[in-house]
């Protein structure tokens, strides 16, 4: 049986509640070669006696003062040791203790960049088998849910640092456009995202855009306007479609089916 070693990554600044949830899901699971990696920005909420009494449970811990999300998690891709990686800040839960053990003796468990899906408090998102540029677009991969291989460290570096919010969402694209690597979808729900990071906080979306937006720029280069015009187009159709007797219709039969 294949049992790659995953170092399971862990960054925590001033969040105890969510890290002890976090050291409790790691603790949990079945899989049975997991190296553990804990970054702590020097939390002043009760984290450190959190990880003083979790130590044993503890492979690598680092604590020291970061300069950000991204700069913490580079700080854990080299402390790390495992065959791949997956990134679980504080807060951040596994689905239940099997499903790592799950989704690497899944049949279909191969590639550099192996994805599964998200739960939410309510609901759950399903990521696509196939990605295209014009997917990262619109979306990116959740890193929670994410195995990537440390080979794609090695070739192609850590987060860009000077990415505050979307550092994960422009190293997939990065590692998408340099065509080195298989990226390959595995349809379990591995993590439990938490909806209160920094990414979805309202106060962050203009800082959020500016960010996508130079990510699309860089790694898009001329054919950037071409995607943002096509993108305008295809609102405009929807729009169009929306509007028709069908489309009144469709969103009829919709609104219906949910009342019963």
């Amino acid at each position: 049986m294949n049992r790659p070693k995953v170092s399971i990554i862990t960054i925590n600044y001033n969040n105890v509640a969510g890290l002890e949830d976090t050291i409790l899901s790691v603790k949990n699971q079945t899989y049975p070669n997991i190296e553990y990696v804990v970054v702590d920005g020097m939390s002043d909420d009760g984290s450190d006696k959190v990880l003083d009494q979790e130590a044993e449970n503890i492979n690598v811990l680092i604590r020291e003062r970061d300069t950000g999300i991204f700069n913490a998690m580079n700080k854990g891709i080299a402390n790390a040791n495992g065959d791949y990686l997956l990134f679980l800040n504080s807060g951040d839960v596994f689905t239940s203790k099997t499903v790592l053990n799950d989704f690497i003796n899944h049949p279909n468990f191969e590639g550099d960049i192996i994805y599964g899906d998200y739960k939410f408090s309510e609901g759950g998102k399903v990521y696509p088998d196939t990605l295209t540029p014009e997917y990262f677009m619109r979306s990116s991969l959740p890193h929670q849910s994410t195995l990537i291989h440390n080979r794609v460290f090695k070739i192609i570096g850590g987060y860009d640092e000077s990415y505050k919010i979307v550092g994960d969402r422009e190293h997939f694209l990065r590692a998408y456009i340099s065509n080195k690597f298989i990226f390959n979808h595995i349809p379990v729900a591995v993590a439990m995202f938490d909806l209160t990071g920094r990414s979805n906080a309202p106060e962050f979306k203009v800082q959020k855009l500016e960010e996508d937006h130079r990510a699309f720029k860089t790694h898009y280069g001329l054919f950037y306007d071409d995607y943002v015009e096509f993108f305008r187009l295809k609102r405009e159709l929807s729009i169009t479609k929306r509007k028709t007797i069908n489309g009144i219709y469709k969103r009829v039969i919709i609104k219906i089916k949910r009342l019963f």
